[in-house]
């Protein structure tokens, strides 16, 4: 029977490192878009399991199986119509990773090692939201099924150790901070400042954090929701105001850092236009780090108007991020030791069916001899019969106890199929552990009476 020879498990995607911004913004899914997209997947390509990561830095497809390229084919298109037209063709920017490199690479992600700013929190939050995305679908079988529940349960624990046993986590580092950091690298100082935060999600939340060191108060909180944009404003002694209000406080603002989920700008040209007729008459600095992004790319053309986007971030290093890089080797070992660990736990879902059928047959055989052994001794007492049945169920045990562990261990250094395939053939079962045609079974009681019979005539004469 033909293997793959490594795990049947792909990803495919994009992220900072193979394209930019106004690419990445075009594949880019909104959660709606996403449960659509999963299920397009299965009905499509009859994709098993399937989990959708998309973040500003990443939208990546995690499939299982991936035996052949039906899946990925799938995945890929479906980048293409979302994104619809590209100067260049959508495969230019993606990635693919095989087998073990989607195991290391979950778990890179997921430990922030392959995040725009090294060991950033945020990202393992979205990898709980996404991998909660594919659980909460009602279909059947589940989207994250039994092998990606497990695989991103363990990307989840594996991110908390790094970030516990490493010092990838040391500093303050996140998108969040470096934004404010590049603001005040422009600016010297930020009090006295005024600043417009729009949106009221966990990054909003950690660039209100960053301001509030630098001593920012009296900030404007934007957001399509106003409650959730109320008690984030008061943390720094602001206002909050709805998105139809943005014209009025445009004017009054220096800075402008946004991260929204929005699909589209919520700071368009001609709203800005319609704050500034007359132009901007002092500088306004803008971050934006929303994918899609939130402010619209001709308002850096305006005069005055200094407009950053997130992979404009990528020029800014501070001795956080540098800290953190030392730590990178070390992370790495714990991403191996669990990586191998997966490995091995997945090995054992092919020979766990093969090891039970092995048992279960040979538990067969050992009680129609313990049954024929009684026959011909029906003057032992209750308790010599118990301890002959302790005695063989002993010997079964330990006849089987290393075939068994050297099994499992074949699997795990990746000689398990040819093994896996002897047992089979010595057994005679197939792949789900059902007797083979043809495969001797027990022998019944008029089986063994025949053969009893037979063997006392063989004696006598």
């Amino acid at each position: 029977m033909d293997r793959p020879k490594t795990l049947p498990l792909a990803v495919v995607g994009v992220s900072h490192r193979t394209a930019p911004v106004e690419v990445r913004e075009r594949m880019a899914f909104a959660p709606s878009e996403a449960e659509q997209a999963l299920l397009e997947l299965r009905s499509l390509a009859g994709v098993e399991e399937a989990v959708l990561l998309s973040t500003c830095n990443r939208s990546e497809f995690y499939l299982f199986p991936a035996v052949d390229r039906r899946g990925l084919a799938a995945a890929e298109e479906l980048f293409r119509s979302h994104a619809g037209d590209l100067e260049r063709p959508t495969a230019d920017f993606l990635f693919r990773r095989h087998g073990e490199g989607v195991v290391r690479h979950l778990f890179q992600v997921s430990s922030g090692l392959d995040s725009m700013v090294t060991g950033e929190a945020e990202i393992q939050g979205q990898v709980r939201d996404a991998y909660e995305r594919a659980t909460s679908l009602q279909v059947h079988p589940p989207m994250a099924g039994p092998v990606l529940n497990r695989l991103f349960q363990m990307a989840l624990s594996v991110g908390g150790q790094v970030r516990a046993h490493t010092a990838i986590g040391e500093g303050s580092a996140s998108v969040a901070s470096v934004a404010v950091e590049l603001a005040r690298k422009i600016f010297g100082s930020l009090r006295g400042k005024r600043v417009l935060v729009m949106g009221a999600g966990a990054t909003a939340e950690l660039m209100v954090e960053a301001l509030a060191r630098d001593g920012v108060r009296g900030i404007f909180v934007a957001n399509r929701t106003l409650e959730r944009a109320v008690p984030l404003a008061e943390k720094l002694h602001g206002h909050a105001l709805s998105m139809d209000r943005l014209v009025e406080a445009l004017p009054a603002v220096d800075i402008i850092l946004s991260s929204t989920a929005a699909p589209h700008p919520v700071l368009p040209h001609s709203l800005f236009r319609e704050a500034f007729p007359r132009g901007r008459r002092r500088p306004l600095l803008a971050i934006d780090i929303a994918i899609p992004r939130d402010i619209d790319p001709r308002i850096g053309d305006e005069s005055e108007v200094f407009l950053y986007n997130v992979d404009d971030l990528r020029k800014i290093v501070d001795d956080h991020v540098r800290v953190r890089a030392g730590a990178v080797p070390a992370a790495e070992r714990i991403i191996q030791q669990h990586s191998q660990e997966f490995r091995s736990w997945f090995a054992s879902l092919e020979v766990v069916p093969v090891i039970r059928n092995m048992r279960e047959r040979a538990e067969a055989h050992r009680q129609a001899e313990i049954e024929r052994l009684f026959r011909g001794l029906a003057h032992l007492k209750e308790e010599d019969r118990a301890r002959v049945e302790v005695f063989s169920r002993r010997l079964l045990n330990k006849l089987l106890h290393d075939p068994t562990v050297r099994l499992r261990k074949g699997m795990v250094d990746g000689a398990g199929a040819d093994l896996v395939d002897a047992v089979r053939f010595l057994y005679g079962v197939d792949a789900e552990g059902r007797p083979e045609e043809g495969a001797p079974n027990p022998p019944t009681s008029r089986e063994e009476g025949e053969g009893d019979a037979i063997q006392s005539k063989e004696r006598s004469g």
